[in-house]
């Protein structure tokens, strides 16, 4: 057994990827079904994009007008 301090000199058994089995690996498709899965992909990502900044925008707003200027200019 190594040490601690010591590296690993030696790999007892080979590495094998998940996709070593062919029974682990997606059946090919071509690219007009490639296409069609990938076409509405973007709009979700915009979507979503999209409420988080307006949400943080929002965010910001309540506390500028909420927050700091009720309490007047400093000094």
């Amino acid at each position: 057994m190594a040490q601690a301090n010591e590296p690993i000199s030696h790999i007892d058994t080979p590495h094998r990827s998940a996709a070593h089995l062919p029974e682990h690996v997606a059946a090919p498709i071509g690219a007009q079904a490639a296409a069609e899965a990938l076409e509405n992909g973007p709009r979700g990502a915009l979507l979503l994009a999209s409420i988080s900044v307006g949400l943080l925008l929002i965010g910001w707003l309540l506390f500028n007008y909420l927050l700091f200027l009720p309490r007047g200019p400093i000094g």
